[in-house]
């Protein structure tokens, strides 16, 4: 998408060329109109040369008008090109997102950047197992209803701190390895505490994930047979019925057809 800056130059190219055309037909009509019109008056032809040339001369006029304003307009400043990115970045996610499977396809791409980004650190290891835990918690995530429910947005503001503490502990890696000796170890003993709270929650959230998993199984257990299972039962035991009967009929009258 062009920025204010292009759009204006363009439009003022636009009314360039466009003033340059109709002033070249006003004179073209212009000068055919003072050729043929005779001298002993206009006829319907010279009229209607005299009408072009005149409508073209005004037109010209406006053009010229309208280049001449537009060209006193100050020009917008040039577009930061960090900005323009950012802004294209933004105008792109937004088409994608409209689309029927545009919401997945962010998420699985934003998954894949996060998981490039920690690769080489600490954090990835943990990063994958709350990804793995993750996925298993959003395919349950819409049988966790009820006296469940709270558990829903617990876990989603757990699993978005905890991607948020992983990237950190990779950023306070990638510090340590920049610093000088002499200031490394404040980095460290914070890479080690981060780390540790990283092991902790995403084991806290792994369990959650199973405690989950456990209602949803015995949520969905009934205490007695399940109704499709009893009319299969039913309906099969009527059939070894009605197959006796019609046996039992045929043995005694052999002329009986079943149809």
């Amino acid at each position: 998408m062009a920025d204010e800056r292009t759009r204006y130059f363009r439009r003022l190219s636009r009314l360039r060329r466009s003033a340059r055309r109709w002033s070249v037909t006003a004179g073209g009509l212009g000068g055919a109109a003072a050729v043929l019109t005779p001298y002993a008056g206009l006829g319907l032809a010279d009229a209607a040369w005299a009408a072009g040339a005149g409508g073209a001369i005004v037109l010209a006029t406006w053009r010229w008008v309208d280049l001449r304003a537009l060209a006193a307009q100050p020009a917008p400043p040039p577009v930061d090109p960090a900005q323009a990115a950012a802004h294209s970045r933004a105008r792109l996610v937004a088409a994608v997102e409209r689309l029927p499977i545009g919401p997945g396809v962010l998420a699985e791409v934003r998954r894949i950047r996060s998981r490039v980004a920690l690769r080489g650190t600490s954090a990835a290891e943990p990063w994958a197992r709350l990804d793995r835990a993750g996925a298993t918690f959003t395919g349950l995530r819409g049988r966790l209803t009820g006296v469940a429910e709270p558990a829903v947005a617990e876990a989603t503001a757990a699993d978005r701190s905890l991607r948020d503490l992983a990237a950190r502990v990779a950023d306070v890696e990638r510090a340590i390895r920049l610093a000088p000796p002499e200031t490394r170890r404040p980095l460290q003993e914070a890479r080690v505490a981060l780390s540790g709270q990283l092991d902790s929650g995403v084991a806290a959230y792994e369990r959650l994930v199973v405690a989950a998993a456990g209602y949803v199984a015995e949520n969905a257990r009934p205490d007695v047979e399940h109704p499709a299972a009893a009319r299969l039962t039913e309906a099969t035991d009527l059939l070894h019925g009605v197959a006796s009967a019609l046996a039992e009929l045929r043995a005694t009258d052999p002329t009986v057809r079943t149809s």
